[in-house]
């Protein structure tokens, strides 16, 4: 045989029929190619690793009610899921723009869009923080005709294990955003007081075992440099109480969220997006904002309240939109969320 012919090199197979290991689901990482494959995934009721599910799709079209020819902003783009939804009612003749902050997600994002035929004159996308979009008005004629908001994490973040999102890993506590700018999460802990742990686990998840895990946490800190480090610390702390699992589950994930709100100061930047999102939106434009989290939350109610004491706002979501029972049971992960809305005068 002539040994200059080459030999196609086949593609490791992952072990067993479950994997684990975020990297051996190639299947769940190439959703086109392997299509019956995530439909099964999603059946059982599970979100497929390196994906996201958009959330309150029907309800936010309802609210936004966008139209041919208009010009849109998805502000926080994440997989794209409410932007191709979005896509399809402005074409022919809209355009939207789609932002994110997230330097390895968005060009994957970027690429699936693209796939599916959508060119820079009907979807333009930019790497930056929501809290600059009214940088953009430059690029459209007057404003916005309506403008969403997806805040929180997103799946591909908490499925990927290399960003440090896991509290499930023995991987370095990350939590950022864009893992190129600010501290981490590890760096933050070390770099803080037990009282300004408290007060941080108080004012970003209503911790209420907040002053005993900034105390435990504060005192162990530097035994802390993966996720499933502090995980294990808070289990031990409330374990020693007699606290529920279920109960010290939710403590773990409410300290993260505070850990991570604090890491990519999410709380002002959505209070900077809130104070210039009137002057992006043209006169009857329409904005919604879906929340995961009560402080999130309370700054948009506030803020959608004082515009419309104001008259900026014409009309105002006096409750919050949720998630319907099917979509909670097919998606658990939309469970918290709330959806909130405004129209421009």
């Amino acid at each position: 045989m002539d040994q200059n012919i080459l030999i196609k090199k086949r593609r490791p197979r992952y072990p067993g029929t479950h994997p684990r290991s975020f990297e051996q689901k190639y299947k769940e990482l190439n959703p086109e190619k392997y299509a019956q494959d995530i439909k099964k995934v999603f059946e059982r009721g599970q979100t497929p690793a390196g994906m996201h599910i958009p959330i309150c799709v029907d309800e936010i079209l309802k609210v936004l009610n966008p139209q041919p020819g208009q010009t849109g902003l998805d502000a926080t783009l994440g997989y794209g899921g409410h932007a191709e939804q979005l896509l399809k009612k402005i074409t022919p003749g809209g355009r939207l723009f789609g932002i994110d902050v997230d330097p390895l997600t968005l060009p994957q994002t970027e690429m699936r869009l693209r796939k599916l035929g959508y060119a820079d004159d009907m979807l333009s996308i930019k790497r930056m923080n929501f809290a600059g979009s009214i940088q953009l008005l430059s690029h459209t004629n007057g404003g916005f005709d309506f403008v969403l908001a997806d805040l929180g994490v997103s799946s591909m973040q908490l499925d990927t294990p290399s960003r440090g999102f896991s509290f499930k890993l023995d991987v370095p506590l990350d939590l950022r955003m864009n893992p190129k700018h600010g501290q981490t999460a590890t760096e933050l802990i070390k770099n803080s007081s037990e009282n300004e742990l408290a007060e941080l686990f108080i004012n970003n998840s209503d911790e209420p075992y907040a002053n005993i895990l900034a105390h435990a946490i504060s005192t162990q800190q530097q035994k802390i440099k993966s996720g499933r480090n502090l995980a294990d610390i808070i289990k031990s702390t409330l374990s020693s109480r007699k606290i529920s699992s279920e109960d010290i589950t939710k403590s773990i994930q409410r300290i993260f969220q505070a850990l991570r709100i604090a890491v990519n100061d999410e709380f002002g930047a959505l209070e900077q997006f809130l104070k210039f999102l009137p002057g992006c939106l043209k006169s009857g434009g329409k904005v919604a904002i879906l929340t995961f989290h009560s402080g999130e939350d309370r700054r948009v109610k506030k803020s959608f309240q004082a515009n419309f004491r104001n008259t900026v706002f014409s009309d105002i979501a006096k409750t919050p939109l949720r998630p319907g029972p099917n979509e909670r049971r097919n998606n658990p992960r939309s469970s918290c969320a709330k959806l909130r809305w405004a129209v421009k005068t």
